[in-house]
């Protein structure tokens, strides 16, 4: 395939391999993708998108410094090894495995919490479908963050979808034991009245 070639996206399935050369290519450097089912999906996050993210950033990994529970990560790639379709980067995640830090390339797991932030060009069904991947391959808690409707969805491997409103407060359940954030504070935006 020729470097031009590799500029275009094909209509068939890209691999793991062919995803990480389109990620080398000089104009490609500075965006985020990632590799869903073989389709390379460019993220477009928004400010609103950045700030829901902080503020889990700043809660989640001030929780886990002073715990020493492991690592939180923002836009983190992750992939697993036997998957040759998927390379999928979650808005934040938090791992718990102690293993040397991934200085290049995925880490070659699913963390153990997986945030996904609705961006506008996300529909709720391709967040769930993300959600069940992670946990399916996994991850052991997943939270699908909905800034402009401002709710949440809490996926984990033992219960059914829990719902929070802007009332209610996000924990940590067995993933994170202790952690707790009112939802309120998840969409908070220091600048607003």
């Amino acid at each position: 395939m020729t470097l031009v070639q590799e500029r275009q996206p094909k209509e068939q399935s890209y691999t793991v391999d062919e995803f990480d050369r389109f990620l080398r290519l000089p104009e490609n450097l500075d965006r985020l993708f990632e590799l869903i089912n073989g389709v390379i999906v460019e993220k477009m996050p928004t400010q609103e998108h950045g700030l829901v993210a902080t503020n889990l950033v700043i809660a989640l990994g001030s929780f886990v410094k002073a715990h020493k529970l492991g690592r939180v990560g923002v836009e983190v790639r992750h992939q697993l090894p036997k998957d040759d379709a998927n390379s999928r980067m979650p808005d934040v995640s938090f791992t718990s495995v102690r293993q040397p830090l991934v200085t290049q390339g995925s880490v070659p797991q699913m963390p153990d919490l997986a945030i996904e932030i609705q961006s506008p060009d996300d529909t709720i069904k391709q967040l769930r479908e993300k959600a069940a991947y992670y946990l399916e391959h996994g991850a052991r808690l997943v939270w699908l963050i909905y800034p402009r409707k401002r709710f949440i969805e809490v996926y984990s491997l033992d219960n059914d979808v829990e719902i929070l409103l802007e009332g209610d407060v996000l924990t940590g359940g067995d993933v994170l034991p202790d952690f707790f954030m009112p939802v309120v504070d998840i969409f908070a935006d220091p600048l607003a009245d």
